[in-house]
């Protein structure tokens, strides 16, 4: 049994405003793997508060980036020192198969370094020669912490979310009162443990879990100036309305239902087992997840024949059992959201090829379902437009490449996609076209150098690399 029985504000663990613990339940088989305390306004309130002396203090914003650099290298360290228990933690409160926790943890790494990197070849100063040689005036250009951040993240991929936006807003020279999940309070629990070892001045970094109406009271808190937010549309667009209000900057990284466009020379082969990792990592909750699958029509029946085999294939169980591929949902209701939506696709007239509604045999103790498959699928039905957050693929029939285009930038949200195809240079043509945030090539994985977001409803701004830290600074100019 796991306990934190304090909250980690301003680099100390405090007593809770509330004390009473909040029980973390496993995914698995429901029993009780942990208790911790929950932030209610009034720990809000004081993490703000340190968090906003310590920035007018300047002790950590006015340090020179490479001692924050230094600072956020040793967390980096740190973190991967732990890899294996913070993978298995993850996988303990989450429900994520173990394979996909561990797999994780180098590009945390990699996530990292592309921020350090960044860092060090900022343009923190810059002197801008004038545009008029005969002006006497020269521009000072520099890059300034934007203040009090307020980074709130979901309980899917914990440590990612986090990592994204603590290591820049930090390396920025910001204060962060980091919001997550309650189900994650095991895991960014052992983060905030990292964290008071780095060597972060008093109140720069708070680590608070709390529910949704706490998370409201920090997003709308007159002493924040930034919001970074992870999560869903429904809650983004929430919180940009509070931001709008009080002129706060903000940064939101939203839900997806993306495409994958298999071209008809593609490697059918190599496609399927792409999809295996590019559509159904982390049990299918991931925003990122490929869950249409956009197949040409005369090679139709041959894509739905192989991703039955596939999905057929892939073993439904205990996180840690190393065969396990897809585990448990988080919670019943995450649970019972994704049958629900699988009925509804059969009610909707889709073809069911593989899985359904009911729960895998000998598994009905934890939050399961059976990874499904839906054929002759219509763009417009609300399982291809709606983000299902499950193992659940629709396979969609194009007639030719306009058409694929079409289909694929036919949705509310832009966040991830992909194209197939044995002609790379072709590949990225139809990449080109299609309006989203982030696509890959046959299978490549994310870079983190370059900037990652959505279009359309799946967000505003970018995070990773030179662009995502930006985010977390104010352009000031002085003239002289």
């Amino acid at each position: 049994m796991i306990t934190y029985d304090r909250l980690f504000i301003g680099g100390s663990w405090v007593r809770p405003s509330a004390p009473e613990l909040l029980d973390i339940t496993s995914p698995h088989d429901r029993s009780v793997i942990g208790r911790a305390a929950q932030a209610q306004p009034a720990d809000v309130d004081r993490a703000v508060a340190a968090a906003r002396s310590s920035f007018e203090a300047g002790e950590w914003r006015l340090t020179e980036p490479a001692e924050r650099i230094a600072v956020l290298r040793r967390f980096n360290e740190l973190r991967e020192a732990n890899a294996e228990t913070i993978a298995h933690l993850i996988s303990l409160e989450n429900g994520s198969a173990g394979w996909f926790t561990r797999a994780g943890q180098p590009g945390l790494t990699r996530q990292a370094n592309a921020y350090l990197k960044a860092a060090e070849e900022f343009g923190w100063e810059e002197t801008l020669a004038p545009s008029d040689p005969a002006s006497p005036t020269r521009s000072v250009v520099r890059r300034e912490a934007v203040g009090v951040v307020a980074a709130v993240i979901p309980w899917n991929s914990p440590f990612s979310s986090a990592t994204s936006k603590i290591i820049p807003a930090l390396l920025a020279g910001n204060s962060v009162v980091l919001k997550v999940s309650p189900e994650n309070s095991l895991s960014m629990g052992f983060l905030a443990g990292l964290l008071e070892q780095v060597g972060l001045p008093e109140g720069v970094i708070s680590v608070l879990p709390a529910d949704r109406e706490t998370s409201e009271h920090l997003v709308s808190h007159p002493d924040v100036d930034k919001v970074a937010f992870t999560g869903s549309t429904r809650a983004g667009r929430r919180i940009a309305s509070i931001a709008g209000e009080q002129l706060k900057r903000v940064s939101l990284e939203l839900g997806g239902k993306s495409a994958t466009v298999i071209l008809p020379d593609a490697d059918l082969a190599k496609a399927v087992a792409g999809v295996k990792f590019g559509s159904l990592l982390n049990n299918g909750e991931s925003c990122i997840a490929q869950t249409r699958i956009l197949a040409p029509r005369e090679r139709y029946e041959e894509v739905v024949a192989a991703l039955k085999e596939l999905v057929e294939s892939l073993k439904v169980g205990a996180p840690d059992d190393p065969d396990t591929f897809i585990g448990p949902m988080i919670r019943p209701d995450q649970q019972q959201r994704v049958r629900d939506y699988i009925a509804l696709g059969i009610e909707e007239g889709a073809r069911l090829v593989t899985g359904g509604p009911q729960i895998p045999e000998g598994l009905e103790k934890g939050n399961y379902v059976t990874p499904t498959v839906f054929a002759d699928v219509d763009n417009s039905m609300r399982i291809a437009q709606e983000e299902i957050f499950g193992p659940v693929l629709v396979v969609i029939a194009y007639e030719d490449e306009d058409d694929a285009v079409r289909i694929a930038n036919d949705s509310e949200y832009g966040l991830s996609g992909g194209v197939w195809s044995r002609d790379e240079a072709h590949a990225l043509a139809v990449a080109r076209r299609i309006r989203t945030g982030t696509v890959t090539v046959n299978g490549a994985s994310v870079a983190f150098d370059g900037p990652f977001g959505g279009f359309k409803a799946s967000g505003i701004g970018r995070e990773y690399g030179a662009v995502g830290l930006g985010t977390y600074t104010e352009y000031k100019t002085i003239t002289v």
